[in-house]
């Protein structure tokens, strides 16, 4: 690890970045102008831009806090995965639901790094304001602004040092993001995700995630999770057939499986006529539909919702198995990958998904069931998470798909760039010295945007609970020694490749390309349009007319979006 240079040395270094209130030109002071609409646009934005950036700070790093998300339900999820609570918000300034999509965009092409573009987001439009503000026109603004961008993912390559062998173990590089994104065990869970990607990646070297399933069994503990063959998922066989194991064609309903009428139960108590021949008509119904399914060569029914005892013991008469499932989510996984679809009636889909076997797999304290099955596209691993609480598993859920995204990522390029803030302050300084040296707005906004970036590693020193400034101002003088592989740590200043911490370059990089175009167009837009919405009593008083309506609210959607 390089040796601080001393306070007195770092104290008496003033940064380029510093300087960037003293390099507007005369005529860029404050222009009377820019005081109406323009710049309360640019200012909302920004405020927008704030708030998220507000609700996101402390979950940043993995010294972030995590917060109570309470549903419309009322389902209470305790997360600090900055997509998941950008979901849950409701949001209606256009900014802040352009931030949204962004962040999620972000979430499915590179799996983290969500929190990251929220926050140099804002950092970037409050600098951007301040030149706006300053007078500086929005197509120069604009235009400075792709040029730093390219300056920032030109260098980015040049910082990369490490890269992930096609033979090597992907733990070291896996295990960064899983720290991040979990609060225990995580080198357990680390050495977990890396066996079943490597067990996943191909010969040629492509990776499939989608071929990686998780499944979360409650009970035991975290270190009690292990790797089964196929998809599990969390269920339990209903009747006396517990396993197919050859050609199974599996259908799937979101439905009772057979009537919920008490009168229906092994032993009904039928008091006059009407209730014996109502019986006896549920009776033959439920019958022909049994007779359907195994006319279609159904073996496996798998149901979310309730099962009648009646049905199971016909369908055990017929050999079909019946698994109640305990997910939706798992339902739609199995619709997903099995190619049929979720019926909401017992009758035979078109086409049944098919695999090799079915079976129930008996664990400590648990059971799950097992599909498994020889195709390309099937997954052929799943993680199974134990733990005794399900705020705990979804947590862990979470943590094993950042790191399934991140080897991901990885398979598409290898490199990795120095983390813990350490890639931020160098690129700052390289935009720094240049932008100082550069004249007109290049230089402003080469400056604005070291700025930006060197709030990041700030927010990871609050975070752990350090002085903040006083870790800036060490690090800063470090890197302007030459030395870039110094970041934010748990008790100050690190060497992260001794400390073995990480980022992936494809996903720095999307998330600085993602945050640049957002910050160019909304510094263009100099004004926001409602548009009136029909009032309730004319879309009453006129149903035919839906022009009017229509186009109301589509461009009502485009700036506010759809709640969730």
């Amino acid at each position: 690890m390089a040796v601080p240079p001393s306070s007195q040395a770092t104290q008496s270094k003033v940064h380029p970045a510093v300087i960037l209130p003293q390099r507007l030109e005369p005529g860029l002071e404050k222009n009377p102008k820019f005081q109406g609409e323009e710049q309360s646009c640019i200012m909302r934005a920004t405020t927008a831009a704030q708030t998220l950036a507000n609700i996101i700070r402390p979950c940043f790093g993995p010294y972030g806090l995590q917060k109570f998300l309470v549903s419309a339900t009322g389902e209470t999820i305790c997360t600090g995965h900055a997509a998941a609570i950008l979901r849950a918000l409701e949001l209606e300034h256009p900014a802040a639901q352009f931030v949204r999509e962004m962040v999620q965009t972000q979430a499915e092409n590179a799996g983290d790094g969500t929190a990251f573009v929220i926050l140099l987001t804002e950092a970037l439009l409050e600098q951007a304001q301040y030149l706006l503000w300053a007078g500086l026109a929005r197509i120069q603004l604009r235009e400075a602004l792709a040029t730093a961008t390219a300056e920032v993912l030109t260098v980015l390559p040049s910082l990369a040092i490490r890269s992930l062998g096609p033979l090597e173990d992907p733990s070291w590089a896996l295990y960064s993001t899983i720290n991040t994104h979990t609060l225990s065990n995580k080198p357990f869970l680390t050495r977990l995700v890396s066996q079943v990607c490597w067990a996943n990646r191909e010969p040629n070297g492509r990776f499939k995630p989608e071929r990686i399933g998780v499944c979360m069994l409650q009970g035991g503990t975290l270190l009690d999770s292990l790797i089964l063959p196929g998809l599990a998922i969390s269920g339990k066989p209903c009747g006396q057939k517990t396993e197919v194991t050859g050609g199974a064609r599996v259908a799937l309903f979101i439905c009772p499986f057979g009537p919920t009428n008490p009168l229906t139960l092994a032993t009904p108590s039928l008091s006059n006529m009407e209730e014996l021949l109502r019986f006896q008509k549920q009776t033959e119904l439920v019958e022909k539909e049994i007779e359907q399914l195994a006319a279609m060569n159904i073996n496996v029914a798998v149901v979310w919702g309730q099962v009648n005892e009646n049905t199971v013991l016909r369908a055990d008469i017929y050999g079909i198995m019946v698994i109640q499932a305990q997910s939706r989510k798992d339902m739609v996984y199995l619709s997903e990958t099995l190619g049929t679809p979720l019926l909401t009636h017992l009758l035979p889909p078109l086409e049944p998904g098919k695999c090799q076997k079915v079976y129930k797999k008996e664990l400590v304290d648990n059971a799950a069931v097992v599909f498994e099955w020889q195709h390309e596209n099937a997954p052929s691993l799943t993680v199974v998470l134990r733990g005794p609480t399900m705020q705990g598993l979804r947590g862990a859920e979470q943590a094993v798909y950042y790191g399934i995204d991140a080897f991901s990522q990885l398979c598409l390029d290898p490199r990795m760039l120095p983390g813990a803030g350490a890639t931020e302050v160098a690129l700052a300084k390289m935009l720094a010295d240049k932008g100082s040296r550069l004249a007109g707005p290049n230089g402003l906004a080469f400056l604005a945007f070291a700025q930006a970036l060197r709030t990041l590693p700030k927010t990871l020193a609050e975070n752990a609970g350090l002085a903040a400034q006083h870790v800036m101002a060490e690090i800063s003088g470090i890197h302007e020694a030459g030395n870039f592989l110094v970041g934010v740590g748990t008790d100050g200043i690190i060497n992260v490749a001794n400390e073995g911490v990480w980022d992936i370059m494809r996903t720095k990089a999307q998330g600085l390309q993602a945050v640049a175009e957002l910050v160019q167009q909304l510094v263009t837009v100099e004004e926001i349009i409602v548009a009136k919405e029909t009032p309730v009593f004319q879309k009453v008083k006129e149903p035919t007319s839906t022009s009017k309506t229509k186009g109301s609210s589509s461009l009502k959607e485009k700036f506010f979006g759809k709640y969730e």
